[in-house]
């Protein structure tokens, strides 16, 4: 690989090789999400499911910057963002999306972009760190601790992120949709706080699995 080759056309190659990329712990792991958060989409549009913008929850303005600035290289048919629609929110989502926002870095456009991102992913079936096309939980858990602080240190018993996102939905609008008088006492106890694993897409595509 060329050193001057961008992180995510290298992950979309290695990814479509079925390899393991490189990250540069230190100043890469930003770019890293952004890529696998990509390369997640684009199995999406590819099948037809949905639109670059619609995938990832940014505007075209925003999603034209994250590629321009960031992957410059990367050119993808599939992400054409001049024809895409401008993304639609429920009020699931933007209640979650004001939830990160309110516990973001202050005058940080990163994670007000990862807050936007992570909301719509976070409305896909899976464990939050695969919705985003991450290697395992604990990537997702460094996100979130570095762009969301105050939210991240909230999650004292390490809660499964999407629980506990609607944990803090809740309390902030006075109530509980929990009746159990507490976590300890709760016959669903592993709903809330079992395992978050499970492959990850890029474990799937190592291992020769189809993916769905």
């Amino acid at each position: 690989m060329e050193v001057q080759r961008p992180v995510f056309a290298y992950h979309y190659t290695s990814l479509a090789a079925g390899q393991w990329p490189s990250i540069n712990a230190e100043t890469g792991f930003d770019q890293h999400v952004l890529a696998c958060v990509l390369s997640r989409a684009l199995d999406e549009i590819e099948a037809g499911e949905t639109t670059a913008t619609e995938a990832i929850g940014l505007s075209c303005a925003e999603l034209r910057n994250v590629l321009i600035h960031s992957f410059p290289l990367a050119r993808f048919k599939a992400l054409v963002v001049d024809e895409a629609p401008e993304p639609e929110l429920d009020m699931e989502e933007e209640l979650l999306r004001d939830l990160l926002l309110g516990h973001a870095r202050p005058s940080d456009a990163t994670s007000a972009r990862f807050a936007k991102i992570i909301a719509r992913r976070a409305m896909r079936s899976d464990h939050l760190w695969q919705d985003l096309g991450l290697f395992s939980r604990g990537e997702l858990n460094r996100l979130l601790a570095t762009h969301f602080p105050t939210l991240a240190a909230g999650n004292t018993n390490n809660m499964k992120w999407k629980k506990y996102f609607y944990r803090k939905l809740c309390e902030a609008e006075g109530f509980s949709l929990c009746t159990a008088p507490s976590c300890r006492e709760c016959n669903d106890f592993d709903a809330c706080f079992g395992a978050e694993d499970g492959e990850s897409r890029l474990a799937r595509l190592k291992n020769g699995a189809d993916l769905v």
